[in-house]
């Protein structure tokens, strides 16, 4: 085995071994340091999960339920009993809306059904009043992973992508019931909808600038925009009132409704309506359809199998009990004494964030002291919640029912849920992930960071490791969700999380400059798989980058800390082996960038990876001084 240098390559030079020894799971297209994570997670929550069902005993009726609702799934004969009539009888609503009239009377009732509609209703904070909640207003999905796969110049692989989606459609309708000649109309339909669609909904570029989501409108002129949907009636039936104004998150494809869905063409939407209910229902109902219904996604990414049943019954019931299942899982397998370590690493990097912005070069002081002040605001979620949210008291079911009704209900209460908060102030102790996820993340309307038990594990982190191991793991990673707060996103919020202009002209004009210089530092990268997107992948770079500022900079002023362990940890972080597929389909979809350059670009960029290794101009890990980036 030819030995990489470190000097060229970071990432394989201390993951090599590691890469070959890696084996991607049938039912999984990657396998890695956090994968690993989340798999030894999910198996030691199922081994919880089958012991409390066997004895019958939980620590409290969250528990139960998810239990329960993980043997219901476990129980293949019950739902092959059940086959597709409980997901027949709950699409046939779609046979009885004969005019546009019928359908605005009963929109609000496929609304919380959780049936295909033309746009898309939620109740989110107002981003620019961050304590109070506003309507949201969005296009639907479409049936590729993204409205950019159906671009110009990409008509081949969009065809190849819907005629193997449309095989296995077919198949499922087919197993439905259907004859040839239906199948054939719906799907006929079903297509062209999705291609009307696909006009003019954004791509996941677009949705990276998170900013510009916020377009206020009044309703009056929004209502005129959607007909013949009315949508007073909509908003009125779903939340009891209709607002004054609301935001309409996809302009482009609100200003072309009328295209999209009118009188000529509202029997063309009910088919797609019903082909995607019908083929998204297919997990719920029979072993058989599980596998045929999540085919496609599978061919997507590469993975070779389904879950097994057991697998599928935990994720979904962990998934619908997330919050107590986290909680759980963080009192009995995390520490106070971890906890607390975690919790003075975090307090290090938010302290050395505000002595560097104190010193940075790009900022004027009225720009400074807006920029502490949100950095002292900030919020710290660490490990799991104190408690379990009032919803979850909500998430009752009825366990006679087939398993598809019983999620259809469970989603039906979450809808609920959701629209009753329009009228409340917004609750800044929410939890955006459960304790037992191997994740992290930044929100910018809440402006805090929130780091769940199960990604506080080696070698992200852990009380044995090193103190320099600990910062090239979760330090960094600390440093990466810190500085989401002054990405080329994050960075148009204040300290409340309300979008607020709080950058004088100059600032911003050197700020933008730092921005296009990472944006040049990763755009057109060739990779085995695609080519790198730098626009599309700059706030998670910026923020890549701003991880590893901060933590070498603890790292300068601390004793007894090791450079080379620090590295290291950095590059193990990141090790991954995935499917092509995979890799593929990352590019199109993902906001971060792929893990080798992840790994490999954020070193270049600090005299520490040239002092520490001796990186010479000969190196391929060697980036001239002028093209070098620090943003934070």
């Amino acid at each position: 085995m030819e030995t990489i240098r470190i000097q060229d390559d970071l990432y394989t030079h201390i993951n090599q071994k590691k890469l070959e020894e890696l084996v991607i799971p049938e039912d999984l297209p990657v396998m890695g340091s956090p994968m690993a994570l989340a798999t030894g997670v999910e198996k030691l929550m199922m081994g919880e999960f089958a012991a409390m069902s066997k004895e019958g005993s939980y620590p409290n009726d969250h528990m139960a339920r998810a239990c329960k609702l993980y043997e219901l799934a476990k129980d293949v004969k019950r739902k092959k009993k059940h086959g597709f009539k409980p997901v027949l009888k709950h699409l046939s609503i779609l046979k009885k809306l004969g005019t546009m009239r019928s359908f605005n009377l009963r929109s609000g009732e496929l609304v919380l059904r959780g049936i295909g509609m033309p746009l898309e209703i939620g109740v989110s904070p107002n981003m620019t009043d961050t304590a109070h909640h506003c309507v949201m207003l969005q296009g639907p999905s479409v049936i590729l992973p993204d409205a950019s796969y159906y671009a110009e110049g990409r008509e081949q692989q969009k065809e190849q992508l819907l005629a193997l989606w449309s095989g296995f459609a077919k198949q499922i309708l087919d197993k439905a019931g259907h004859s040839g000649e239906e199948i054939e109309a719906m799907m006929a339909d079903t297509l062209a909808f999705d291609a009307l669609i696909a006009k003019y909904v954004k791509t996941k570029e677009e949705w990276s600038e998170y900013v510009k989501m916020y377009n206020p409108m009044r309703i009056g002129r929004v209502a005129g925009m959607v007909k013949p949907l009315n949508l007073k009636k909509l908003l009125s039936d779903l939340l009891g009132t209709v607002p004054e104004e609301i935001i309409v998150t996809e302009p482009r494809y609100f200003k072309n409704f009328k295209e999209v869905f009118n009188a000529g063409n509202f029997e063309m939407y009910k088919n797609w309506a019903y082909v995607l209910g019908l083929v998204g229902s297919c997990e719920y109902l029979s072993e058989e359809l599980r596998e045929l219904g999540g085919a496609f996604r599978r061919s997507l990414s590469g993975i070779a199998a389904a879950p097994s049943t057991e697998k599928f019954a935990y994720q979904l019931a962990s998934g619908q009990y997330s919050e107590p299942v986290g909680l759980y899982y963080g009192e009995k397998y995390f520490g106070e004494e971890a906890k607390k370590d975690i919790t003075d690493i975090v307090r290090q990097i938010v302290a050395t964030y505000q002595k560097r912005i104190a010193e940075n070069d790009i900022l004027e002081p009225a720009t400074k002291e807006k920029a502490i002040l949100k950095l002292n605001r900030m919020g710290l979620k660490m490990a799991y919640p104190d408690r379990v949210e009032p919803l979850y008291d909500k998430l009752i079911f009825d366990e006679g029912k087939s398993l598809f009704d019983i999620v259809t209900a469970l989603r039906r209460i979450r809808l609920e849920d959701n629209f009753s908060k329009l009228d409340q102030e917004v609750d800044r102790t929410h939890w955006e992930m459960p304790g037992h996820m191997v994740n992290a993340c930044y929100d910018p309307f809440v402006n805090d960071i929130t780091f769940p038990a199960a990604i506080l594990q080696p070698p992200f982190y852990s009380i044995h490791q090193t103190r320099s191991e600990n910062l090239g793991g979760i330090g960094a990673v600390i440093g990466h969700e810190i500085s989401h707060a002054f990405d080329s996103n994050g960075a148009k919020c204040d300290e409340l999380g309300n979008l607020n202009n709080w950058w004088t002209k100059a600032d911003e004009r050197k700020f933008n400059k730092k921005v296009n210089a990472m944006i040049k530092q990763f755009d057109g990268i060739e990779l085995p798989w695609g080519v790198c997107n730098g626009k599309f992948t700059v706030s998670e770079n910026i923020a890549d980058n701003g991880g590893m500022a901060v933590t070498l900079d603890i790292m300068r002023n601390s004793e007894g800390v090791s450079f080379e362990e620090y590295f290291a940890n950095w590059a193990r972080v990141w090790c991954q082996k995935a499917k092509p597929e995979y890799q593929k389909l990352l590019l199109q979809v993902d906001v971060h960038g792929p893990a080798y350059l992840r790994c490999n670009m954020p070193p270049r960029n600090f005299p520490e990876w040239y002092e520490t290794f001796g990186v010479k101009k000969s190196d391929k890990m060697y980036l001239a001084p002028s093209k070098r980036v620090v943003v934070w």
